[in-house]
């Protein structure tokens, strides 16, 4: 079990070293979208062993648990460390369309594959020091990936990017070490039993406070979030819309990791908190994004407002809700970075991305126009896409617990989306180009053409097919929340039945 849990990780690192070693030839670029297959391949073989056995664990080096180095899967972390190989590929795949020789040589490639990697130990890993390294791995790659280019701007975003991420490691290694100190353990399994009978419950919510305030800012939740708008919009689209698809869900993830399995002796006090940041994280994400002129910058906005979705299932702390937290989390991964990919084409045809600047491509790029329409009303709710589903599950499970007020937020959010949607598509597709050009795209060479549309019909079909046949990903969802809310198969498969 070992080795299925740690491939997944290790392909990425592999690949890492090869498209460094080969990044003056295109054999560089080749070898990242090799690597990506393998890494979907052992993504795939990971998740059916979880679907055929359960939660599994593997203890690396041959130290058992507490003491070793774990790795762990449910059904959660196995489907986001598949969607993470999907989104690798597509990314990488439309990479050879945008990235040139220049950005090649700098590391381009070895940095993606190093970020896909770190993004992946963080989903499996079952300790919480080493979900701190992997988080610094991440963000290692992740400010080299933004300052490619060597552009101003680009500098810029990545300033304050890292910046306020070195914030949030400061209070996550803080509140690790002071955990360590009272509980003389890190591994995440034996810190549900350590936290739950330690004499100073005091210590252990503050502690539970700090590790908060890490993973929100990393999830960029309000009023965390200055630095995403910030640094989004800078590097090359391919970089945002990874970004845009994986980086805030690992803090997500963190957040539904330890505050379903670690920190739940004070459930009345910290979810309280979880519910109310949530809210406000949705109608600060959707009021930013209503408020911008630029292509990306609505994506970036709306990326926080869709946050706020995927914490309040969390902060509702039902099994219905969590569920729709997990759906929501797979599901928003796919659409959003199907939607920077679109904003991508949309610079590459037009010349820019502010809308005001563009326009004219319902009728010169009508196939484009198609594939943004299916993205962009899944992620304002439409049926019967995937985004209406998760908003469903969320405002049902609102509803449940008589919280007339939360469902009556999560619609108008819903709502407000609808809005900027709506204003994409009016400036950026339906008027016509201010300067009179027709782009098409016919514009693009023939392979740059496919390497940028087929990934994007790939994952617009995903988005449609999730719609359409939502009961088997809602059932995969149910056994994910599942897990979470009643983790006594993770900590049993980590620590032994007579650990539990």
């Amino acid at each position: 079990m070992s080795w299925v849990l740690a491939l997944p990780i290790m392909i990425p690192f592999v690949t890492a070293v090869v498209a460094f070693l080969l990044r003056r030839s295109r054999l560089g670029d080749l070898a990242s979208v090799g690597g990506s297959v393998a890494s979907l391949v052992a993504a795939v073989v990971l998740i059916d062993k979880v679907l055929d056995q359960g939660v599994i664990a593997g203890q690396i080096g041959g130290w058992q648990a507490p003491f070793g180095i774990t790795l762990v899967a449910d059904h959660l972390s196995a489907a986001m460390v598949l969607i993470t190989a999907i989104i690798g590929l597509s990314v990488a795949i439309w990479s050879l369309a945008e990235i040139g020789p220049q950005s090649a040589r700098f590391g381009y490639h070895a940095l993606f594959q190093s970020l896909l990697g770190g993004v992946a130990g963080a989903f499996l890993t079952g300790d919480l020091f080493n979900l701190y390294v992997w988080f610094e791995v991440l963000l290692i790659s992740s400010f080299g990936l933004l300052v490619i280019g060597g552009r101003q701007s680009a500098i810029d975003g990545a300033v304050k990017y890292v910046t306020l991420n070195l914030i949030s490691t400061v209070m996550f290694l803080g509140g690790a070490g002071l955990l360590y100190g009272a509980t003389g353990t890190l591994n995440m399994a034996d810190l549900r039993g350590a936290v739950a009978t330690s004499p100073d419950q005091g210590l252990m919510t503050l502690i539970a406070m700090m590790l908060m305030i890490a993973f929100g800012l990393k999830a960029a939740v309000f009023p965390l979030f200055f630095w995403l708008p910030a640094s989004y919009h800078t590097p090359h689209y391919a970089v945002s819309a990874l970004f845009a698809g994986l980086l805030t869900k690992v803090g997500v993830y963190a957040l539904m990791r330890v505050f379903t399995l670690i920190f739940v002796g004070d459930i009345g006090y910290t979810h309280e908190i979880l519910l109310w940041v949530s809210l406000l994280t949705m109608l600060t994400g959707v009021l930013g994004a209503a408020a911008q002129g630029d292509f990306r910058k609505i994506l970036s906005f709306h990326i926080i407002s869709q946050i706020g979705y995927m914490v309040l299932g969390l902060a509702l702390m039902t099994p219905l809700a969590v569920m729709g937290a997990v759906f929501y989390l797979l599901h928003h991964i796919i659409v959003k970075t199907n939607l920077f990919l679109i904003a991508g084409v949309s610079r590459r045809l037009t010349g820019s991305s502010d809308l005001y600047a563009i326009g004219g491509l319902y009728r010169t790029a009508p196939l484009l126009a198609a594939l943004f329409i299916i993205p962009a009303f899944s992620l304002a709710g439409f049926p019967p896409l995937s985004g209406f589903w998760a908003k469903f599950v969320i405002v049902q499970a609102s509803l449940e617990i008589g919280e007339g007020l939360v469902a009556g937020i999560a619609l108008l959010v819903g709502l407000l989306t609808i809005f900027s949607m709506t204003k994409i598509w009016a400036e950026a597709f339906w008027k016509s180009h201010p300067d009179g050009r027709q782009p098409t795209l016919a514009d693009l060479p023939r392979s740059a053409r496919w390497q940028m549309l087929g990934p994007i019909m790939m994952l617009a079909a995903m988005t449609v097919v999730i719609g359409a046949f939502p009961s088997p990903f809602l059932e995969f969802a149910t056994r994910g929340a599942e897990q979470l809310v009643d983790p006594a198969a993770y900590v049993a498969a980590v620590l032994g039945e007579a650990r539990q």
